[in-house]
Parts: structure tokens; C-alpha cells; sequence
């Protein structure tokens, strides 16, 4: 018995050698070929049996395995996965995740803050990368987060982070990216799905309306003044999106919200507008593909806004803006949105089932995601040149029953799969 004890000790010894070796490889400049993997690129193609190169964090070779020749001593590390999938890295829009960890404990809640004007309000510096909810998120292959305030008028700024570091510095992949605007609602009321009540109309519209077209007027003549402008951080926080270096989002769901947005945005000549949530903006599709206005859809896994509407209409709106050519990602803001952002992947994977090809499904929470919010030179998809955010699944990632991930790499280095729900599920599992 001792014998064997001192031998497991040395066989594990030598395991945490290997695996220490090889988290580190990447950091190290070592150069990374995976093989055999079937290749989910990002950008609506896929390579049955794939090779994926990766030097100093960066993609250099993707390549069919079936007709590239390999030279195993260019490579320093390889990584065979045959019958296993490769995708990038998916995405977290409009989330929580990071500045949240127990709604129910307000000292935990930090996406929200007083006033109703907060575009100078930056989610940045809020995110949490100790969070015990992105790790396990992270393991479903969500490996980045559009870290995303609330509340208000305007609720402030977003940032783009990896799920993957030290601290927030260490985290964020593209900071202070977006100004967030809550468009007034023209309806008002209602329950909840288990005591559903009517809406009525907001009657105070207008008035809303007119006091954000107000505020943002002020916000464009503050930058007309430059230096001679009383400085107002508000205004200040705006610079960006009227310069065209920031994205702005609407918040809007209800169709005469929608087209309400699509004339401000004419009338401002926004740069870089985005719709979030966007529930009626299959009914617009020409309108907003002319006027290059991408939708971040909203949360697929709902009931129907409208008595009236087709119970599977939520399940199609990724199909309909498709056909109506119009560019879009997957969100999954709503209850709990933290802890069902892991849930991502089933997003798409019912997208899928209502009529998007697989890759169409897979594009949806890549690289859709990565052009709207300004990221696509370096991320959504495995291309030579990117950075290698990418991750392994057994099986199908978009369905449930097969998405089990194996391998994870966020700008080349491999991060973590097992969580402390792991190890919960070990120690109760072994109880007897």
C-alpha cells in the first residue's frame, strides 16, 4: 500500500509538472497547433477536420488537416481533438455579469446608480473579476462580457472584458465602448408571466421623448463650444459617440420606439447606433438594413411581448432579421441575466431550431457580436491574425445534451474550466 501511494504521488507530481508546462506554453512564446478539431470559424464556414496554429497568443495557421502537411517539429506543444469542436470565443452582450453577483444582496449589486442623466458612468471600473458566477459561465465557452449598466435614462458607459484575469486593467478587452440610452416606453403596466395584466399607453411620451432629445441637443452644443464650454461631465462622457468613437445604444423594444430611434439617429447622423432588445424590429428590416443599424436581440428564451403574437415569434426573430438582411447578435439581459449568461449557447442553439443554419447560429454569438461592438480585427472568429479566445466542446456547443467543453484559451493562454459547482457536484456525487 505504501509502495503504491509513493508511485500515485510521483504519477501526480508529474501530471501538475506537465499541466503547469503547459498553461504556461502560450505566455512562454511557444508555438500551439490543434488538430483534427472540427472548426467552427465564426464567420458562417467550417473545417471539418481543422489545424489551428498559435504563437504568442496569436492565430498564424488555419489550415484543413486533410491537405496541409504538419511538420511536428515546427510545433512545440500539439494538441490532438479529433471528433471534438472548435469555436471562438462566444460572447455576453448587454450583461451584468461582473457587476452583480446576489440581486437579492444590494451590497453586491453595482450596475446602477442615482440620477437619471449617467452617460459619465463607467461599468469598467465596477466589473468583479473575482465574481464565483464567471467561472462558471466561462466553462460553457462565454469568454467575453459587454459589462453594462442600468437603470435610468442613461444608464452610462459599457466596456467589452474577457472572463479571464486578475483585475479589471487586466480584463478589459475594449473600455468605455458605448453610451446606453433607456428609449421611453410607449406602453406601461402589465404583470408578470404568472398573473399576466393588459398594458395601457404611457401618456407621458412625448414628454419623456422630448426631455432625452433635450439633454442629447445639449450634449451635441457642449461639443460645438470645445474649450469655451463650462465643463459638465455629463456632456463630456458624450464627446465620443458624437465624435464617432463610441457606439451608442438604444434601449428599445416596441415599434414606434424603434422608428422613433431610427429618426433620431438620421437626425444626429450617429456613427455607430446600435439597437438593444429590438423585439418589433422584424417588422423594419429594410429600414434598419439601409440605415446600418445592428440589433443586439433580445432574450430568445421568453414569452411573447403581446398577447397577440405568435407563441414562437421570440424563437424566430433571429431568422426574420436574417432574411431581412439586417446585422445582429444574441443578448440575454432579464431576470437573473448573470447567471443564465452561461446559457448563451442554448440562445443560439434555439435560434438554430427556428430556422438559422448552425452557422448562422454560431456567427450570431461571435463575430455579429464582435463587429457591432467594434472588436472584429482581433476577435469573433478563428481566423489567422486574431487572437486566439477560442474553446473546445466534446460535442455540439449549441445543444445541451452534447456541450461539454474540454479546452479553453483566452488570448492564448488556457484558462480554467472547473468551478467550485465542479467540485460540488464531486463531493456530493461520491457521498454515501
Amino acid at each position: 500500500m505504501e509502495k503504491n501511494n509513493k508511485t500515485y504521488s510521483i504519477k501526480a507530481i508529474l501530471v501538475l509538472i506537465g499541466w503547469i508546462f503547459l498553461l504556461s506554453t502560450a505566455s512562454w512564446g511557444q508555438k500551439i497547433l490543434i488538430t483534427k478539431a472540427k472548426v467552427h470559424v465564426g464567420d458562417g464556414t467550417v473545417i471539418e477536420q481543422g489545424l489551428v496554429g498559435i504563437e504568442n497568443g496569436e492565430i498564424t495557421l488555419v489550415k484543413n488537416a486533410l491537405t496541409y502537411p504538419v511538420e511536428a517539429a515546427e510545433w512545440d506543444t500539439i494538441i490532438e481533438l479529433s471528433n471534438q469542436h472548435l469555436y471562438p470565443g462566444f460572447f455576453a452582450m448587454n450583461s451584468t455579469l461582473g457587476l452583480t453577483e446576489i440581486d437579492a444582496v444590494r451590497a453586491t449589486v453595482d450596475f446602477k446608480e442615482v440620477g437619471e442623466y449617467n452617460p459619465h458612468i463607467r461599468s469598467l471600473i465596477a466589473f468583479n473579476v473575482e465574481s464565483r458566477i464567471i467561472s462558471t459561465v466561462r466553462s460553457n465557452g462565454v469568454l467575453f462580457a459587454q459589462a453594462t449598466p442600468r437603470g435610468g435614462v442613461i444608464s452610462g458607459t459599457s466596456s467589452l472584458m474577457h472572463l479571464d484575469g486578475y483585475n479589471w486593467e487586466d480584463a478589459v478587452v475594449k473600455k468605455d465602448e458605448g453610451i446606453h440610452v433607456n428609449w421611453p416606453k410607449t406602453m406601461q403596466g402589465g404583470g408578470w408571466w404568472a398573473e399576466p395584466k393588459p398594458k395601457t399607453p404611457n401618456k407621458k411620451y412625448i414628454e419623456e421623448k422630448h426631455a432625452l432629445v433635450s439633454f442629447l441637443h445639449a450634449a451635441a452644443a457642449y461639443q460645438e463650444q470645445g474649450s469655451k464650454a463650462v465643463f459638465d461631465p455629463r456632456y463630456e462622457a458624450m464627446k465620443g459617440v458624437f465624435e464617432g468613437r463610441q457606439r451608442i445604444y438604444f434601449h428599445a423594444n416596441e415599434l414606434r420606439q424603434l422608428l422613433d430611434v431610427v429618426s433620431l439617429v438620421q437626425e444626429f447622423k450617429f456613427k455607430f447606433p446600435v439597437i438593444v432588445g429590438g423585439y418589433d424590429s422584424y417588422k423594419i428590416t429594410e429600414l434598419l438594413r439601409d440605415g446600418e443599424i445592428p440589433v443586439m436581440l433580445t432574450r430568445l428564451h421568453r414569452l411573447p411581448d403581446s398577447e397577440d403574437d405568435p407563441m414562437d415569434l421570440v424563437y424566430r426573430l433571429p431568422k426574420l432579421l436574417q432574411d431581412g438582411g439586417v446585422k445582429f447578435c444574441l443578448e440575454n439581459a432579464g431576470d437573473m441575466e448573470a447567471m443564465q449568461s452561461r446559457n448563451i449557447p442554448f440562445l443560439a442553439g434555439t435560434a438554430r431550431a427556428y430556422g438559422l443554419t448552425e452557422e448562422q447560429a454560431v456567427q450570431s454569438v461571435t463575430l455579429n457580436a464582435a463587429e457591432i461592438i467594434g472588436v472584429e480585427k482581433k476577435y469573433g472568429s478563428i481566423e489567422v491574425g486574431k487572437k486566439a479566445t477560442l474553446f473546445v466542446s466534446k460535442g455540439d456547443a449549441l445543444d445541451m445534451r452534447t456541450h461539454d467543453v474540454t479546452l479553453i484559451l483566452v488570448d492564448g493562454k488556457f484558462a480554467a474550466i472547473k468551478h467550485h459547482q465542479h467540485e460540488l457536484y464531486e463531493k456530493y456525487r461520491n457521498k454515501k
